[in-house]
């Protein structure tokens, strides 16, 4: 697998062949705080970056998660439906959906971890 590129809406990518893993953030995980619930997107759906993928809800706020790449959902972390707390206890293992991707062009305009940590400082 690839290395993880980053949105500015604190989400992760990580690619595997035409497939892109997508999930939330370590920062977003705990400025969320207890994750409770996870709407999943429904599979085959076509989404265009920054449309809504799915929202988190923590016992802060619900939260939604945009789709930092333009790409059709191919499959669904159905295991955050009874937990939902994974993404707490690891977010980079804790993907939310899998896309298949339209346009492998898009992932230039995201953050690599260097690029990201020093936006999430500049933030703060």
């Amino acid at each position: 697998m690839g290395k993880l590129k980053y949105s500015k809406d604190h989400e992760w990518v990580k690619i595997d062949g035409d497939r892109a893993y997508i999930g939330i953030t370590d920062h977003a995980q705990e400025s969320l705080g207890d994750i409770v619930f996870v709407e999943l997107p429904e599979v085959d759906v076509k989404l265009d970056a920054g449309d809504q993928l799915a929202v988190v809800e923590s016992v802060k706020a619900a939260s939604d998660v945009y789709s930092p790449i333009s790409g059709t959902v191919i499959e669904v972390n159905e295991e955050l439906d009874a937990s939902p707390e994974l993404i707490n206890e690891n977010a980079y293992d804790s993907w939310i959906a899998i896309l298949s991707i339209k346009d492998v062009s898009e992932l230039d305009e995201l953050m690599d971890e260097t690029e990201y940590e020093k936006f999430c400082k500049e933030e703060d």
